[in-house]
């Protein structure tokens, strides 16, 4: 079968010829349709993060077909339409999974040892794979798998961290940045019928912003303020000084949510601020499996709407050069 390999660090992915996987006990064998391509995989290719040896298959926003099932595999049958998230399961073994945390894949959020589709195993950017049954989420009927697999991620993460915010009806909840993951986030932040604020830099993006349903558009923290304020901030940049900058429109008691990942370790917090207006700072991850099947749905009914790029297989190294180069508009989907 043909899957894009990483050869070694920052080398381009390249479509070859891999071993067909199988489906092992407790696993399914997934036909990929739709694999998208997350700024994690740029980390994981260039070595910032390294939780495996090169060479590696990336991709943890593949969707597609179950054609096979393993022995002891009930939850699924041949012929389901599923998609398969970063987390497959937890080890089990460790601490926080000997505490019974009720859901398996916050287990694995903090689990020390999971197993973690495309990061410590082999990805969904392959004609096929074999995962955990567990590991895998049912797309609602009708809903694409070009649209569902940057649902998959970054969709679930925006939604994900707008549900760990836990923001009142009619709460104001600023976006920060409006790329991949945060024009999702102004289109579910709307959806889930907030007073919804976009905050870019960049001036071409004001109108895009207000089209995705954001109420106001501001550049910076100090716009943000004149603008009413927010109580919830999603920082979706990929960098930490434009969130810093926009805690001075963050209301008293507000909430700053960061999740993905940045290449950047640390995150400058203003001590007097957080102290004296009582924020709170709030780390999510994709936290629980419903989450995700609400996010799924939410884009399947047409509430939510991402904006790709479809490459085919052939073309799977040009849709990574262009995420590093910034030349993706939204998020960059490839298909099998």
């Amino acid at each position: 079968m043909k899957a894009a390999v990483v050869g070694e660090v920052n080398a381009p992915w390249v479509l070859q010829d891999v071993p067909m996987p199988e489906a092992r006990s407790h696993q399914v064998l997934v036909k990929i349709h739709a694999c998208g391509v997350c700024y994690t995989d740029a980390l994981l290719a260039q070595g910032v993060l390294s939780l495996r040896p090169f060479p590696m298959v990336l991709g943890h926003e593949g969707v597609g077909e179950v054609v096979a099932v393993g022995e002891g595999v009930t939850s699924r049958v041949v012929g389901d339409r599923v998609g398969l998230p970063i987390t497959q399961r937890p080890c089990g073994r460790c601490a926080f999974c000997r505490e019974r945390h009720p859901d398996s894949f916050v287990t694995a959020n903090n689990c020390v040892a999971p197993v973690l589709t495309g990061v410590n195993v082999d990805g969904g950017q392959a004609e096929y794979i074999a995962v955990d049954a567990e590991g895998t989420v049912l797309l609602p009927d009708g809903l694409s798998y070009e649209s569902a697999a940057p649902t998959v991620c970054a969709g679930y993460t925006v939604w994900a961290a707008l549900r760990r915010a836990d923001a009142k009806p009619g709460a104001r909840v600023a976006v920060l940045g409006i790329g991949g993951v945060g024009h999702l986030g102004i289109q579910f932040a709307k959806a889930a019928g907030y007073h919804v604020i976009a905050m870019t830099r960049s001036a071409d993006k004001h109108e895009l912003a207000r089209r995705l349903g954001a109420d106001d558009v501001v550049s910076d923290g100090a716009g943000l303020k004149a603008a009413g304020g927010a109580d919830v901030l999603l920082h979706t940049a990929p960098t930490h000084g434009p969130a810093v900058d926009a805690l001075k429109g963050l209301r008293p008691w507000g909430k700053l949510v960061l999740m993905g990942i940045s290449a950047e370790a640390t995150f400058p917090l203003p001590a007097l601020a957080v102290t004296s207006h009582a924020f709170e700072i709030v780390g999510s991850a994709h936290n629980g499996p419903e989450y995700l099947a609400e996010a799924l749905r939410m884009v399947a009914r047409g509430r939510v709407t991402p904006m790709i790029e479809i490459f085919p297989k052939e073309r799977v190294g040009e849709a990574y050069e262009r995420l590093l180069k910034g030349r993706l508009r939204f998020r960059a989907v490839v298909t099998y």
